[in-house]
């Protein structure tokens, strides 16, 4: 195995891992404050809000992401009355739909575990101390919530960049998607491998900054 053949084969694997960084990112920088808006909607007192929240997380967490992505992707176009709306919708889009609301689903779970699992007591002493209730969630509250899900979140956030792989099911061309034609192509495991290599190294710095956000949160024990 000469040494042109393994840079071919790298910048043929590497050539999807734009769109594996774009789909990463934006799913991120997206679904936390969505599935934190979620936790809000399932803890509010408007009964069809809670309603709403909580049967949308109930889907999409029961049904399979692959699922979920094949339905916006070619099922969504053909729906009566809306689906016009989607006929023209990208992979790429219909991609990030897909994982945007899948994992604010996730997410908006781990928030409201939280936040329940914050002693009730705290609430009160607030109440005690004259703190109104947006003063209680934003000082008291919204602290600990970080610090309690940060580990469940690292682990979510690991799940996703091995998920951004599932985008082969509607076609979209990441970096699985060339390192797999480029195996079927010549035969070799090496382009499969060096995704591999992709996937452990963007986890690997994933792991590196949460353990960083756990250590500076190490002031709250609670």
């Amino acid at each position: 195995m000469d040494l042109s053949y393994i840079v071919t084969t790298f910048l043929r694997v590497g050539a999807g891992l734009g769109t594996t960084l774009k789909l990463f990112f934006i799913t991120i920088l997206a679904s936390l404050p969505l599935g934190f808006l979620i936790t809000m909607m399932m803890r509010s007192g408007i009964a069809p809000l809670r309603w709403l929240s909580k049967s949308f997380v109930y889907l999409m967490r029961s049904t399979p992401l692959v699922l979920q992505l094949l339905f916006i992707y070619f099922g969504l176009p053909y729906l009566p009355y809306i689906g016009h709306w989607f006929s023209q919708m990208g992979r790429f889009t219909a991609t990030i739909w897909g994982f945007v609301l899948n994992y604010a689903a996730y997410f908006a779970e781990i928030f409201r575990g939280g936040l329940q699992s914050i002693p009730r007591g705290q609430r009160e002493a607030g109440k005690a101390l004259g703190f109104s209730r947006v003063q209680i969630f934003f000082r008291i509250l919204l602290p600990q919530l970080f610090k309690r899900s940060l580990l469940p979140v690292s682990n979510e956030v690991v799940t996703l960049v091995k998920d951004t792989a599932l985008v082969t099911c509607i076609a979209l061309c990441d970096m699985y998607y060339y390192a797999k034609k480029a195996t079927s192509a010549t035969g070799s495991l090496l382009p499969l491998f060096l995704a591999g290599a992709f996937y452990l190294l963007m986890n690997t710095v994933v792991e590196v900054v949460f353990d960083r956000l756990n250590k500076r949160m190490d002031y709250y024990r609670g």
